[in-house]
């Protein structure tokens, strides 16, 4: 069994804080809660002695990343966690020079460049972080967004529950299952859009005010916008599943309490709509001009770049640990890794906490909130199953039964990635877990067993999560701009905006011009999203074009096939519109042979950093066809 993790005490303190809630608010058909809940005595330092905890447990989760903030990594996703650096160190820039950075840029995938838009560019983290990565880089600003995802994404839960009527044990321990979830776990693996989930439980409790009519619906609405309007520039894919998630709770409101409902709404009809009027049209005012950029602007694109029904949850997820959890056995670990990707392992939540979600939601079913939060769990579970039958256990169930299957062609929803439902659904289970304890305390209270049986309840809620609990993350080194890197970039001269092509021109390349700020305008970039001719949305890895995979394929010495012609030289070349070509390799290396070959001796040598400038007045030298031969010898 792996050694125990530091993250865990913070979980425990978390659930076994034993303080009292104050009066929270109903739903629909609901009465108001009682006074008091069970064993907990109003505090006022309580509710920040908790988010103490998951500031502690974030810390301790992510302890090697800051052993070296700006060295360090979560390993096992280089090729995004790259590229987020490099959207970090892209807005700096901006902020650096007095501007808001552009939404289209060629800084990447030079000449076409990317639309930023639709790209995980996580514009909002990257302006409120900007000092940090002008003063200690990109790499160390990914970490602080990690870090304060996993803690404010179990406060953002904490304080919903609250507001909801929870006692604070109870909301901590809901907090705590949601925040560290291991869906939000496999999220930070280089998924930081989707891992900074702070705002959906705060938009969906706005929503639910507003319908329900707790508080004021013009400044609730404002609120609503107003995190709406964040949550774009975050990222949309998680806005899309939180309104999917509050439809989703809306819809089971309407089916179990359709009188109070109805009553509710039509007695506050043109209130709701002012509240819900005015979040669209605040959130209309703020994200209009980018999301015109996006879809009606430059590099516009349609569809999505990956295989959406390959992106969805498998049952046997549910019960089978990945390594990154603190229980796990080598056969869970084993069978979780042949998973396609790791950060989309989003599914697990272990049996014990299924169990009780299921024995709570049969006992407490006449609770709205329990019924409301149990129903919302199974269905967005339902939906990250996706839309098509998958085999289990060699037998395919039908499509047609899985939810999703009616829904995954609707505009935007055909671009959502199934499997991703489970962050919402992790945050419903949450709920579902600290109502159901709240309940049954105060069923135990009424019986003159309270003490006793609340005790037992919440034990029984920490065991259902302590197979959530995680490792801390591993981590792995930064690649860092190698020696002489800004040096040869200033011997070179390039005007401004001069396209480059690196070498390697993937995720290192990337990183070490998120690093550095140079080159400006760099060809390929990672795994970018951007349109093709038709317009369909795709990824750069998925054109590079051959000059570019070949160059790249002799830097890392590998044997993958001949050179390319001359004339395809030639046609790259006259695309990317090049100045220069660097790479980091010695100068008897196989890939510096070729590119002498080509273009002759390097113009700038420093250390390992290989400069050749490509004149746009002239073609390549033309020995290509002498050099071939040397350069795969064995065939």
């Amino acid at each position: 069994m792996p050694g125990t993790s530091p993250s865990g005490a913070a979980l425990v303190l978390c659930a076994v804080s034993s303080v009292t809630s104050q009066h929270g608010q109903s739903l629909p058909g609901e009465s108001a809660p009682p006074a008091s809940r069970g064993p907990d005595r109003i505090t006022s330092w309580a509710p920040w002695l908790v988010v103490g905890c998951y500031v502690l447990g974030a810390f301790a989760l992510t302890w090697r990343l800051w052993a070296d903030p700006a060295g360090q990594m979560v390993a096992g996703n280089q090729l995004d966690i790259n590229l987020f650096a490099w959207f970090m160190r892209d807005t700096a820039t901006a902020v650096s020079h007095g501007r808001l950075p552009a939404l289209v840029t060629t800084g990447l995938n030079a000449p076409q460049g990317i639309n930023l838009m639709w790209n995980t560019s996580v514009l909002l983290p990257g302006l409120v972080l900007a000092p940090v990565t002008l003063l200690a880089g990109p790499q160390t600003s990914l970490n602080i967004m990690l870090t304060v995802g996993y803690a404010g994404s179990a406060a953002s839960l904490f304080f919903v529950l609250r507001r909801w009527g929870a006692s604070v044990s109870a909301a901590a321990i809901g907090g705590a299952a949601y925040g560290f979830s291991p869906a939000l776990l496999a999220s930070g693996i280089g998924h930081f859009q989707l891992q900074f989930a702070v705002l959906p439980p705060l938009i969906i409790d706005a929503v639910l005010r507003i319908v329900t009519g707790r508080g004021h619906a013009v400044r609730t609405g404002i609120w609503l916008g107003l995190l709406t309007a964040a949550q774009v520039f975050i990222g949309e894919e998680l806005l899309v599943d939180t309104v999917v998630a509050a439809g989703v709770m809306l819809v089971v409101l309407a089916v179990t309490q359709p009188r109070a409902v109805i009553a509710a709404v039509t007695g506050r009809a043109r209130a709701i709509l002012a509240g819900l009027g005015t979040a669209a049209v605040l959130a209309a005012v703020a994200c209009g001009y980018p999301l015109w950029v996006q879809f009606r602007g430059p590099l516009r694109e349609h569809g999505s770049p990956w295989h959406v029904p390959s992106f969805h949850s498998y049952p046997f997820g549910f019960v089978t640990p990945s390594a990154a959890l603190l229980f796990h056995t080598a056969s869970s670990a084993a069978a979780a890794a042949q998973h396609r990707d790791p950060p989309e392992y989003l599914a697990y939540l272990g049996w014990p906490l299924l169990i009780v979600a299921l024995v709570a939601t049969v006992a407490l079913w006449q609770d709205p909130k329990v019924r409301l939060t149990a129903l919302t769990f199974a269905i967005l579970e339902l939906f990250s199953l996706g839309g098509i039958g998958v085999p289990v256990d060699g037998v395919r169930y039908p499509a047609g039964l899985l939810p999703w299957h009616v829904l995954q062609g609707l505009p935007v929803l055909s671009q959502v990635l199934p499997a991703r439902f489970s962050i919402l659904a992790d945050a419903a289970v949450a709920a579902l877990l600290a109502f159901a304890l709240d309940r049954a305390r105060l069923v135990a209270s009424r019986t003159g067993h309270g003490p006793l049986i609340g005790t037992l309840a919440t034990a029984v809620a920490v065991l259902a999560v302590l197979p959530l609990v995680p490792r801390p993350v591993p981590a792995q080194a930064v690649g860092q701009a190698p020696a002489g890197w800004q040096a040869a970039f200033a011997e070179l001269g390039l005007p401004s905006g001069a396209h480059v092509l690196v070498i390697p021109d993937l995720d290192l390349g990337l990183r070490w011009q998120a690093e550095t700020g140079v080159p400006i305008s760099m060809v390929g970039g990672g795994d970018v999203i951007e349109p093709d001719k038709t317009g369909q949305a795709t990824s750069y890895i998925d054109n590079r074009l051959s000059t570019a995979v070949y160059l790249t394929n002799l830097w890392q010495g590998k044997r993958s096939g001949g050179a390319p012609s001359q004339s395809q030289i030639r046609r790259d070349l006259a695309y990317w519109q090049l100045s220069a070509i660097v790479t980091v390799t010695g100068r008897n290396s196989r890939l510096a042979r070729f590119l002498t070959g080509e273009f002759g001796q390097p113009a700038v040598q420093v250390d390992e950093v290989l400069a050749w400038r490509i004149p746009s007045d002239r073609p390549p030298p033309g020995k290509l066809s002498a050099r071939r031969r040397d350069m795969w010898p064995d065939g």
